[in-house]
Order: C-alpha cells, then sequence, then structure tokens
C-alpha cells in the first residue's frame, strides 16, 4: 500500500498505534489533538529541533529506512545530551512523497521508536504532509534534574581549561566513504563503520555526568570536531591548540583509510561524541565515572583571534583543507 493511499488520517491512526505503547506517566494528551501536554517539573525544560532533507543529509539508496529513522532522531538526542539534560518528549514532522510505500514509514517510526525506548524519549506527536522529497524534522523537548538550573554551554570555555573528547572519532565519515562509495572492507571493519554511521548512541548519561561534576562548556561533534570546537570559541571568546597525535582516531578508520584517517577524525562529523571543557581535576573525575573513554586533546587559550590552532607532536602547524560540515558552503 502506497502512503498516498492510507491517506493522511490514516497513516496519523496507524502510527498513533505504534507510539502509544510507550506510555509516559506525565503525559497527559499525546496524539490526536491540535497539541501535546504533559506536567511539567521543577526544572529547566530543553527543546531542540533538527531538520533532514533526502539528498541533502541522507541517501535512502545506501541507508535503510529503519536506520534513518534511528539516525534521525539520534541527531536530537544528542544536542539534549550536550546539554547536560535527559530527553523527554518527541515531535516527528514528516513530508513524504505519495509514492512512498506504508511499509517505508512504519519501519522508519520503528527505528525512531527503538532509540526513543532506549534513552527514555517518547514520540507525543507531530505533522505530515505532501512533499517533492523526503523531509524529517525531529523536535526533542527534555530538562536537566529538578530545581538545577546549571546547563552545558559552547560559551562557558575558560583559558586554560583542557579540551576533552568522548569516545572515538572518525568511524562515522569512514562509514558513509564506504557506503558512498561501495567499498569492500573486512567484515568486522564495515560493520563498526555502518554502525557508528547508521545507528550512533549519543551519550546522554555522559552529558548528565559533565553537568554534575561541573563542567560548565560542551558541544556534541556533529559538524566535525574542527567545526564544533570553532563554536566553542567564538561562544566563548577564546582560541584553542589542538594537539592532533593525541585525537582518539576509531581504530575501524585507521585500518580502513591509513592517512586519511585523522582527517575523517578532525572534520568527519557525525560522530555524535561530546566535546568539552575543563579545568584538569574535573576532568580526572569524569574519566573515573563514565564508561566510554575520554581523552584530552589540547587547551583553551586566552586570544580569540587565534581560534582553532592545530599542531603535531613537535609543534608545527597542521593545516586542513576542510574544516567540517556548512550546509551553504558544501559541496
Amino acid at each position: 500500500m502506497k502512503v498516498a493511499e492510507l491517506g493522511e488520517f490514516g497513516l496519523i491512526d496507524l502510527l498513533a498505534k505504534m507510539v502509544t505503547g510507550s506510555p509516559s506517566p506525565r503525559l497527559i494528551l499525546g496524539i490526536g489533538d491540535d497539541a501535546a501536554a504533559w506536567q511539567a517539573e521543577t526544572a529547566t525544560q530543553l527543546v531542540t529541533t533538527d531538520s533532514l532533507f533526502q539528498d541533502v543529509h541522507f541517501s535512502l539508496q545506501t541507508t535503510s529506512w529503519e536506520d534513518l529513522g534511528w539516525k534521525s532522531l539520534a541527531a536530537s538526542l544528542s544536542d539534549i545530551a550536550a546539554m547536560g539534560g535527559r530527553p523527554e518528549y518527541v515531535l516527528v514532522s514528516l513530508g513524504l512523497p505519495g509514492h512512498i510505500e506504508v511499509d517505508d514509514v512504519v519501519a522508519l517510526y520503528r527505528g525512531m521508536i527503538d532509540i526513543g525506548q532506549r534513552f527514555g524519549a517518547v514520540i507525543i506527536g507531530g505533522d505530515t504532509c505532501r512533499a517533492s522529497i523526503v523531509s524529517i524534522t525531529i523536535t526533542v523537548l527534555g530538562a536537566t534534574g529538578r530545581d538545577d538550573r546549571r546547563l552545558l554551554t559552547r560559551s562557558a570555555a575558560r583559558p586554560g581549561d583542557g579540551i576533552a573528547v568522548t569516545g572515538s572519532l572518525g568511524a562515522s565519515a569512514g562509514g558513509l566513504e564506504m557506503l558512498a562509495n561501495q567499498l569492500h572492507l573486512d567484515t568486522d571493519t564495515a560493520a563498526d563503520l555502518k554502525n557508528a554511521h547508521l545507528r550512533p548512541l549519543p551519550r546522554v548519561a555522559e552529558g548528565q555526568v559533565l553537568l554534575r561534576r561541573g563542567v560548565r562548556a560542551a558541544i556534541d561533534i556533529s559538524d566535525g570536531l574542527v567545526a564544533d570546537l570553532h563554536h566553542v570559541c567564538r561562544a566563548s571568546r577564546a582560541g584553542a591548540r589542538v594537539e592532533v597525535e593525541k585525537i582518539p582516531v576509531h581504530p575501524a578508520v585507521k585500518a580502513a583509510f591509513g592517512d586519511k584517517a585523522l582527517d575523517m577524525a578532525l572534520s568527519g562529523g557525525e560522530d555524535y561524541e561530546l566535546l568539552f571543557t575543563a579545568p584538569a581535576e574535573i576532568i580526572r573525575q569524569i574519566k573515573g565515572e563514565v564508561s566510554c573513554p575520554v581523552t584530552v586533546i589540547g587547551e583553551i587559550r586566552a586570544d580569540p583571534a587565534v581560534g582553532v590552532s592545530l599542531v603535531d607532536a613537535t609543534g608545527n602547524p597542521v593545516e586542513l583543507t576542510r574544516t567540517g560540515w556548512e550546509h551553504f558552503t558544501a559541496k
């Protein structure tokens, strides 16, 4: 059956039945009214939104509908993680050509429901409309802890802070390269890269640890390490020095791409790891509390004119041909 055959409201009814199996005790109204409503806590409420468009953010030639659903929601969950919050509610707006199969939309929602359940986020509504290409807009609402007005922000980095990242970098870029160019890699490497690109795991629990331990500056790595560190430096009116030999490049990227691996880690994007800055003692405490690796890669400097400087093991400058993703200049 085609989406055009089922119709807008038939599709809404179908999807509503899928998500009502994930109740939340504070939800008052979910799908079916003009707006969704929930009982708020005494906490800082968070909201973020992301739009994804076919052949800009994803290709249906290389991405299954279920993986697309997972990744679409993962990106917004990662934004909540980067603020130190916990995700709670999700709104999904879809633009769909009429020829799309209903089973494909069901698979899309299945991917979103799977990752939402993993991180405690419930789909409570959204919108659908006819469009010439597939578009997905995700809005996630979340909160920090009760009576806690602290947040992780881009503007709180201070000179002398260490620059640290969770996990490893470059695997999503490697996965994209592998899928787009139909590269044949060994089974384990291919699986690692594909999962990193299509099924990322946002660092929600880790973001809450950062906030609890006194970190104030953080961002998730979506545009690329260097590009996102630039965002932090601009907002904080500071500079940064990064020692590239300390970058935690994913082992699968090193194995598959050799000399290209470092560039992928620095500018590839969509790793959805957390980049944060903090005094050395706080970073040491965090390393002992989170389950993923945490690597110090540099230091925040006082001079904002420096921007982000990259140096090798001998202190010599390292140049990048591309710093990361930017929609209106990317080619």
